[in-house]
């Protein structure tokens, strides 16, 4: 049996007077869909360091702290069927946080060098988010629910 890649997601929530969560969208890959920044659990690390690097390698913030986790869920990956177990963690920036950037990837992982289209979406999200990356908003607040998705 192959053991599954072990992988974090990052629900970055910036409060003000509606929460909103972090999203990006790949420049020139859009069918890529809307995404929360998730990747990869190096070795050395645990998975609150991995989140925080994710968050920074796919946005370029630097300000977000790790509330807590809130979620682990074993899926397939969508493109391959490859196993991979993620872990989701709840984390914040402050309020100041600018509404849109754009940032290239840095780090060495796959995204390195592409171009994400950074912004923060009000909640809960009137679309899912790719690959149902947003199935677990509910566990941070009940309403977060995504309006057109299934509740967990």
């Amino acid at each position: 049996m192959t053991r599954p890649r072990i992988r974090v997601a990052a629900y970055v929530i910036r409060n003000r007077a509606i929460p909103e969560v972090l999203v990006f969208d790949h420049l020139g890959m859009p069918e890529a869909g809307t995404q929360v920044p998730a990747g990869g659990v190096a070795s050395d690390e645990g998975p609150e360091e991995a989140v925080l690097r994710e968050v920074a390698e796919e946005t370029g913030l630097r300000t977000a702290t790790v509330v807590r986790q809130i979620a682990a869920e074993d899926t397939p990956h969508p493109d391959t069927g490859q196993p991979r177990r993620t872990s989701f963690f709840f984390l914040q920036v402050p309020a100041e946080t600018p509404d849109v950037w754009d940032h290239r990837v840095d780090g060495d992982g796959d995204d390195a060098g592409l171009t994400f289209s950074c912004r923060f979406l009000p909640l809960p999200l009137r679309q899912p988010l790719a690959d149902r990356q947003d199935a677990w908003l509910g566990r941070i607040d009940p309403r977060w629910t995504t309006v057109s998705g299934d509740a967990r």
